[in-house]
């Protein structure tokens, strides 16, 4: 598995690098409007499933939600 540059494990490549901390403060974000409190370090290995795929579904739907925002001003 490749190493996150936080120290976590992950097989998520993220093709533009420089997006990591937009997507770190989303994660705390989501899980804040969602009453998740995630681990300062970065450790959730003590949330559900459920809460993870909560978060990982909500950051999913925003993202779409940004990205055909973006996209509906670009054909106006």
């Amino acid at each position: 598995m490749a190493q996150a540059s936080n120290g976590n494990s992950s097989s998520n490549n993220l093709v533009v690098p420089r997006a990591n901390a937009a997507l770190e403060q989303l994660k705390y974000e989501v899980a804040q409007e969602l009453g998740i409190t995630l681990s300062p370090d970065g450790y959730q290995g003590n949330k559900t499933s459920y809460e993870n795929g909560s978060i990982g579904g909500y950051i999913t739907k925003r993202l779409v939600t940004i990205a055909e925002q973006q996209l509906a001003g670009q054909f106006q």
